[in-house]
């Protein structure tokens, strides 16, 4: 594909955990951005999903988003490493809530093209993991998605 005006993917949305494979997959799509000369969003979504159990252990809540914060941080942070040694511009986003739900919200509301993401999070149970954050963006949006294994 050729760097024209005319490329479909103008901006993509890398949605990233911090694992190996979403790393893997924000490779893939800052490849991408570079051959398509769009710009990249990278996102990381400080879960909330477990936030009703960390609540009943008194201080625990604030330590455990934190800890997620920090993840996070350093997600991003390898998004935007991977988006300097390409020369494309990354914008760091950071949201709170149900990871899958943010990823479709914030796509439809962005203006994105294409979101990528890896099959497998921090978790590490394969089959459970598919049918959670991946699979769920999978079927649930309506912007094209490239999942990477």
């Amino acid at each position: 594909m050729d760097r024209t005006e005319e490329s479909i993917f103008k901006g993509i949305l890398i949605a990233t955990d911090g694992s190996k494979n979403a790393e893997r997959a924000a490779s893939y799509g800052m490849d991408l951005a570079k051959v398509a000369g769009a710009e990249v969003q990278a996102l990381y979504v400080i879960s909330t999903q477990h936030a009703v159990t960390t609540r009943t252990v008194k201080g625990w809540s604030e330590g455990f988003e934190e800890c997620l914060t920090n993840k996070g941080r350093y997600a991003i942070d390898n998004v935007e490493k991977l988006g300097k040694e390409a020369g494309v511009k990354v914008k760091p986003v950071f949201l709170k809530g149900i990871p899958a739900d943010k990823i479709l919200e914030y796509a439809e509301e962005s203006n994105i093209d294409l979101i990528v993401m890896g099959t497998q999070g921090l978790t590490g149970i394969k089959k459970f993991l598919i049918g959670s954050v991946a699979e769920k963006v999978v079927r649930h949006s309506r912007i094209p998605v490239m999942v990477i294994r």
